[in-house]
């Protein structure tokens, strides 16, 4: 059943029964033999065995662990997958994704995608012998042009795109590479979340996330996964965590694991105060322009109220001035931290040309649009009209129209 915020966004109707799964799946108190209802951090390294190679599911934690495979079932339950791992973060795991690849591979990558992800894939990678074409991927006639048949191996996307939240539709894309044998489809859902959206359900191979971000929701843990209902690609994945190691350590597993509890009821207050900033900021004098999905301005509103629950709490604008006035925006805020990172429970804003896409060309920069006085915005769960106050004062301190001292800074409380 839809609730109402599905039914008046005109989205999809939420995933029937997703946090009653998130909380109960894979923590069985029968697991433990103390029926514990909060799974345990088992800090173990090594486990005893009974006999030479025989144990009781677990030998060594780089192999497995108990704590984080109750996390890695949660995963699983969040993204509608059979199958979940977990890295010691989301470039981790991007690339083990990577390493299923070999020399000669040619991967399709949306063009404005995490600064993190295109350094990794461009400067990195590129070393090993893989081959990567970033474009456009809103741009149907453009991917099937650009995909290569017999060495396309792999279709990388995100959407909403970081940092520019440009919108793409999952299963045209996965319609388009799946024409051709053994190309996989990747969705890196980190801005949407699975309350959101699952992008194995519209034909997606691999559910990528930052579970650092909105999974684990507080700030206080770094760690990625990949969701997937592909046997083979789960095997290979399985074999090379354990084989490259990078593996999250139990107690940031414990942390993901009670974030994710709260998943969807932090989402939807994550998307109201959202969509309050949006609608402000569209109505404002000293912005040129707003980036979020849930605003009919935005180009892809109905590509995601098609493929979509909900739109999130990611928000990018692009401020009248220059670079020193929206530095200047940026030191004068007092509710939002200026900090990388986003999906936490505070509210966040970055500067992405200086900041998370730095390394990131400058011409290409300037092709995606991310100029000096574009920001980014993780809309936090504080309360909707301190956070427009405190926009609109630091606007109007940089903007030279502050007639009024701005406020001293709120106490923030948890």
């Amino acid at each position: 059943m839809a609730d109402s915020t599905s039914t008046s966004s005109g989205c999809l109707p939420h995933f029937k029964g997703f946090s009653t799964a998130v909380i109960h799946d894979g923590q069985e108190p029968e697991k433990w033999n103390s029926h514990a209802v909060v799974p345990p951090i088992s800090m173990a390294t090594t486990f005893k065995q009974d006999a030479p190679g025989e144990h009781r599911g677990y030998d060594y934690s780089r192999s497995g662990n108990p704590t984080r495979n109750c996390f890695e079932s949660t995963v699983a339950s969040l993204e509608g997958a059979k199958h979940a791992l977990t890295f010691a973060s989301g470039l981790g795991a991007s690339t083990i994704l990577m390493m299923t690849l070999k020399a000669g591979d040619h991967v399709v990558v949306s063009d404005d995608v995490y600064g993190g992800s295109n350094r990794l894939f461009s400067k990195v990678m590129t070393k090993f012998g893989l081959e990567f074409d970033f474009i456009d991927c809103t741009n149907l006639e453009l991917v099937e042009k650009t995909i290569r048949p017999g060495k396309t191996t792999m279709v990388w996307i995100e959407t909403p795109t970081n940092p520019t939240m440009k919108c793409i539709d999952i299963k045209a894309i996965a319609d388009i590479a799946h024409k051709q044998e053994g190309i996989v489809v990747v969705v890196d859902n980190t801005f949407m979340s699975p309350v959101f959206q699952r992008p194995l359900m519209w034909g997606a191979d691999v559910a990528y996330a930052s579970c650092t971000k909105y999974i684990n929701g507080h700030s206080d843990a770094i760690m990625g996964s990949i969701s997937t209902n592909n046997e083979e690609i789960y095997k290979q994945c399985k074999f090379l965590q354990n084989a490259m190691g990078v593996v999250p350590s139990p107690f940031d597993c414990f942390l993901a694991n009670r974030g994710a509890k709260t998943l969807k009821v932090r989402m939807m207050q994550h998307q109201t105060n959202a969509m309050a900033v949006a609608t402000f900021l569209e109505s404002h004098p000293c912005i040129e322009r707003v980036f979020y999905p849930g605003l009919k301005s935005h180009p892809a509103h109905e590509l995601v109220k098609r493929q979509c629950t909900g739109f999130s709490g990611m928000v990018s604008a692009v401020l009248k001035g220059n670079l020193d006035s929206t530095t200047k925006f940026l030191q004068s805020l007092k509710i939002f931290s200026l900090a990388e990172s986003l999906g936490g429970y505070e509210s966040l804003i970055e500067h992405p040309a200086l900041m998370t896409h730095a390394s990131v060309a400058p011409e290409h920069r300037a092709v995606l649009g991310i100029t000096d006085t574009f920001v980014r915005m993780s809309v936090g769960l504080e309360e909707s009209e301190d956070l427009i106050e405190d926009i609109d004062q630091a606007l109007k301190t940089s903007s030279g129209s502050d007639s009024t001292a701005p406020p001293e800074k709120r106490q923030k409380t948890q």
